[in-house]
């Protein structure tokens, strides 16, 4: 007896897995045959044994068959195996079905049928690999219509073009694991479903050096050749657009290059020998963006006014040259044509002398001793980690979300969801990532009203990222990823190793312990991170991700070296800290923008996200509250983007919430994420500030604006970007003595935190830890004698 095994093992709501037969969707059209546009999800290669759960659909099958009680029960089943297909079947599921994908097996015909979903190499969020990148640019580079045009163009920036939600949402569902085919609305017809995804596209950002002109192009790459040849593409320019008034992100080359024009300056030499320096090679030149201070600092140029430091000892290039700043220098540096433009010696304030605690490096090298009480700590998992990476794709126990990295945000979480039973995967949000970084010096004094560094727009987060290490910047197992961008000229660059993907022990998850019994149950908090370092010229900035039991933590850590100003002999200023004699650290502050795409319980294109202020209100005295103890949560609900610019109240615990207006849990409450301030603050300065004109967001914590595909970034009063919000958290940071020479971490964020969208704590299924009553012989006990171990009433007494 043959038995069909075509519905035998569900997959999910709406597909099946197909067993020994091939069922094509096909789309009516104008062409004389109709096109197979889909193949559905395959579990089986025609040539796998019976599965258990396909054997006993065939033994039920058979069962149910028979005529009669009797006939049934008489039933003794011998043997239940596969029936082995045609040869051409097994031949068209090594073709396309199942790796390693061999097209060529199949015999060539006259009128070849499209039967397959085409092989694609990359997700369509994956970043731009090294090959893309390299296409890209060469593609710009050859419209170019003039050798001197071509010539001229300098590569800010190659990013992908993401795409539409929809093409995401398709990739997901029928191109790459885990194959969510639920991603896709419904429709009555079914999803009609392409045999290929659009063509991965590339964002350029071009700065001409010859016209001073930016242009931001649109390419579009096409695989060819893809699964046998690693990868080729080729490209075509969709769009160029010239974006007038504007300047692109500075880069590391003009760096050095200003630096070098400013050395050899004659001017800017005999400054420095009036200050008591010959040896140029002392000298570090920062550059800095000028800012928009007045009409003369307009886009139209592209202008630079360095901060000048000097260092003591030549032959040592790990000395902090940052503890001699060289102050009354006025130098305006045209980065176009990197020549000086303007140059003033303005007042002769004396190199701050020498400290001797200005260095951080070890030991003796910095003329001092390391501890050696320190003992080594090892993180060891000797059954491997709880996540699995499939290239940019990560599952790390319920989470599923996949990375990415541009140039100017550094790493964006894409995609996260969490598998939640029965329910199966929902969706969080879409897209996460920081945007900008701003820090607003509070010193009025030349030249530190200047330093008011957009760290994402002109420079770059990502660019400034550097290569981590394990034992240092992580532990444990670690998976890195590399990050490739373009340099100045066009070639392509890879940061080797720089995001990594670790766990971290973090304490207890969750306790309790019955007073009754003396039972306790007790699980351990293990948390994923996900971790990029930037380092700018004397900061460090460490921007961390960690996802844990249904909630998604945002973390930056703060470190590095403070930006100092040099003091006349006997001179103080309220502006900032003395360091150290002549040194001073001005007061400061540092502002994130974070831009969260939610997605609660949404499906790609689904708009039923609402964002609710909570605030905590005292009940007035009177017979609602005759105890006068009463207070409430009160809810508000953002209505408009005039409404939904707010801030921070600790004094009403105020939250705000993302809610699907479709989705309830058990009480029939909408299902939600919580947005929880950490430690925050405002801008400091008045509200004529030049640099608010650039930074007016941060003029309010919270902002939630409609939805605009390809909007990114904040600009200018209002961001402008359904429901994307944008978050502003700040430190201001008065400087201490302790933070010098080397700041250590000083940590701010905030937390995304579940809010009725579970119907009990999503933790109470993580298992107990390994643990032992007794005492080890390696465990730490007072004078050598182990402590008795007290019962459960005794310790609660």
């Amino acid at each position: 007896m043959l038995v069909s095994l075509d519905e035998s093992l569900l997959i999910d709501r709406d597909y099946w897995s197909i067993r020994n037969k091939i069922v094509l969707t096909f789309l009516d059209s104008f062409f004389e045959a109709a096109i197979p546009v889909m193949l559905k999800l395959q579990t089986s290669h025609p040539l796998d044994p019976l599965s258990a759960a396909e054997i006993s659909v065939a033994v039920a099958t058979v069962r149910a068959a028979g005529a009669t009680p009797e006939l049934r029960d008489s039933m003794r089943f011998i043997e239940v195996v596969l029936l082995e297909p045609d040869k051409h079947v097994v031949a068209l599921a090594d073709a396309y079905f199942f790796p390693p994908f061999q097209s060529s097996l199949l015999p060539r015909t006259k009128a070849a049928i499209p039967v397959m979903l085409k092989l694609q190499t990359s997700h369509p969020l994956d970043p731009l690999s090294a090959a893309e990148i390299s296409v890209a640019v060469a593609t710009v580079r050859a419209a170019g219509a003039t050798p001197e045009l071509r010539d001229s163009m300098r590569f800010i920036e190659v990013v992908l073009l993401e795409p539409d939600k929809h093409v995401v949402a398709l990739a997901d569902a029928y191109f790459f694991p885990p194959f969510q085919s639920s991603l896709l609305p419904r429709t009555k017809g079914g999803p009609i479903i392409p045999t290929k995804l659009p063509p991965r596209r590339a964002r350029l950002v071009v700065y001409n050096k010859r016209s001073n002109e930016t242009s931001i192009s649109i390419v579009e790459l096409s695989e060819v050749h893809a699964a046998t040849r690693g990868g080729h593409h080729r490209g075509k320019v969709i769009s160029s657009q010239v974006v007038p008034d504007v300047q692109p992100p500075m880069d590391a080359v003009e760096y050095a290059e200003c630096e070098a024009v400013v050395k050899d300056f004659p001017p800017f030499t005999e400054a420095m020998k009036k200050r008591g320096i010959e040896d140029m090679e002392l000298v570090m030149v920062d550059a800095w963006c000028v800012g928009y201070h007045s009409d003369a600092d307009a886009p139209s140029r592209r202008l630079a006014k360095p901060l000048i430091f000097c260092r003591t000892e030549s032959d040592c290039p790990m000395e902090n040259g940052y503890a001699r700043p060289v102050e009354g220098i006025h130098v305006l540096v045209d980065m176009q044509n990197m020549k000086v433009i303007e140059f003033e010696d303005r007042k002769l304030v004396p190199l701050p002398p020498a400290d001797p605690l200005r260095n951080y490096t070890p030991g003796e090298t910095r003329g001092g001793v390391d501890r050696s009480d320190v003992k080594p700590l090892q993180i060891i998992q000797l059954e491997g980690p709880s996540f699995r990476v499939n290239g940019h794709y990560i599952e790390w126990q319920k989470w599923s979300f996949r990375i990415g990295f541009t140039p100017r945000e550094g790493l964006v979480i894409h995609s996260v969801a969490y598998v939640d039973g029965s329910r199966g995967r929902r969706p969080v949000a879409h897209r996460l990532s920081f945007v900008e970084m701003v820090v607003p010096y509070g010193d009025p004094n030349e030249p530190h009203y200047r330093k008011n560094a957009f760290d994402a727009g002109e420079d770059g987060l990502g660019k400034n990222a550097h290569s981590l290490k394990k034992g240092c910047d992580c532990l444990g197992f670690i998976k890195y990823f590399d990050a490739h961008f373009t340099n100045f000229t066009g070639g392509v660059e890879t940061i080797e190793n720089c995001v990594c993907l670790h766990e971290e022990d973090h304490g207890i998850l969750w306790k309790h312990q019955d007073w009754r019994t003396g039972l306790a149950e007790v699980r351990r908090q293990v948390e994923s991170y996900t971790i990029p370092i930037h380092i700018y010229a004397n900061s460090d900035v460490g921007l961390v991700t960690e996802e844990k039991d249904g909630k998604i933590e945002a973390e930056v850590k703060l470190t590095g070296i403070l930006s100092l100003g040099a003091l006349q002999p006997g001179e103080t200023r309220k502006y900032g800290t003395t360091i150290a004699p002549g040194l001073y650290a001005p007061v400061h502050q540092h502002f994130f923008v974070a831009r969260m795409d939610m997605a609660v319980d949404c499906k790609p294109g689904e708009a039923f996200n609402q964002v609710v202020e909570v605030n905590v209100e005292v009940e007035k005295p009177g017979e609602k509250n005759i105890h006068n103890n009463a207070f409430y949560a009160k809810e508000t609900l953002l209505q408009s983007e005039l409404q939904a610019m707010r801030d921070c109240n600790p004094q009403t615990a105020r939250h705000w919430i993302v809610r699907n207006t479709r989705t309830v849990n058990r009480t029939g409450q909408l299902t939600g994420y919580r947005l929880v301030p950490g430690s925050n603050c405002l801008p400091l300065a008045g509200p004529e500030a030049k640099f608010l004109r650039r930074a007016a967001f941060l003029n309010h914590n919270l902002w939630v604006t409609p939805y605009t595909h390809g909007e990114m970034f904040p600009w200018r009063r209002v961001p402008k970007s359904k429901s994307a919000c944008w978050y502003v958290f700040g430190i201001t940071h008065v400087p201490r003595l302790e933070d010098w020479p080397v700041m250590p971490v000083e940590r701010i964020g905030f937390m995304l935190m579940p809010h009725g969208f579970f119907n009990c704590s999503p933790a109470v299924d993580v298992p107990p830890s390994a643990c032992e009553l007794d005492a080890k012989d390696n465990d730490v006990k007072d004078n050598s004698v182990a402590k008795p171990l007290q019962n459960g009433v005794l310790a609660k007494l």
